[in-house]
């Protein structure tokens, strides 16, 4: 288990659980048909917990090349370990998505909705603004990296003696995820990392589904640019502070 694979691990339970929820929620003829949008926000805070608690002794659990360059620029991660973590993201990512198609591909077959069919992939804007919707994706990643920074593990200060938490310590990562998606992922669907939409997009664009429609590509790097514009900020407001 390098930190590479443990990247792609970590990322391919992430969405396949992620992206999971979604299709149980969107798709016709599933067990939770319109189960809502507390289904959904909780499952992906619940995935996070998954991922983090898999990848994080060996990797960091990044999951997300908008962490990853935010750490890096704020000191905190190699610059030369950029790339291939993102690498790992991104692989692990497509076949968490290719994963997502298998699972409910007999429901994919029955349902008629090409929106319906992409949302299980990828994020799109409930209005399709790209100034307003590229803001959200940068706020959105702004508060989850910046408060990434804050997250310490438990210990008994004075003496620093660390308190071991083993896996409960992905929980905070799983709540700032989960309230994210709760408060502000009402207008594009809260992507906060490019993996987590980039390569679940191209799967989609791929795997064989009747009526599927568009990948909507001209939408494609507002979940890409906006949440590495806000880990940025982030990381330099932080720097500030510190």
């Amino acid at each position: 288990m390098t930190p590479f694979i443990a990247e792609l691990i970590g990322t391919m339970l992430l969405i396949l659980l992620g992206d999971g929820v979604v299709a149980n929620v969107v798709l016709n003829d599933t067990k939770g048909n319109n189960s809502g949008w507390m289904v959904i926000t909780t499952a992906w805070g619940l995935a996070v917990f998954v991922g983090v608690t898999v990848a994080g002794p060996y990797s960091g659990a990044h999951l997300n090349p908008a962490v990853t360059i935010g750490l890096a620029i704020a000191g905190k991660f190699a610059w030369a370990s950029v790339l291939p973590y993102i690498a790992a993201q991104l692989i692990g990512a497509g076949m968490g998505a290719f994963l997502v198609w298998v699972m409910y591909k007999d429901h994919f077959n029955k349902d008629n909705d090409p929106a319906a069919m992409l949302a299980c992939f990828c994020t799109g804007p409930a209005i399709r603004n790209y100034t307003s919707n590229i803001t959200s994706e940068i706020i959105g990643a702004f508060v989850l990296v910046f408060t990434v920074f804050y997250i310490t593990g438990a210990e008994i200060t004075p003496t620093k003696i660390p308190v071991g938490l083993g896996s409960v310590g992905a929980v905070p990562v799983a709540f700032l995820v989960w309230v994210i998606g709760l408060s502000l992922g009402g207008t594009t669907g809260y992507a906060i990392n490019p993996a987590r939409d980039l390569a679940p997009r191209i799967i989609h664009a791929l795997v064989p589904i009747k009526g599927k429609g568009t990948s909507d590509w001209a939408y494609a790097w507002i979940p890409v640019l906006g949440p590495i514009a806000g880990a940025a900020i982030a990381a330099f407001l932080y720097l500030q502070l510190h």
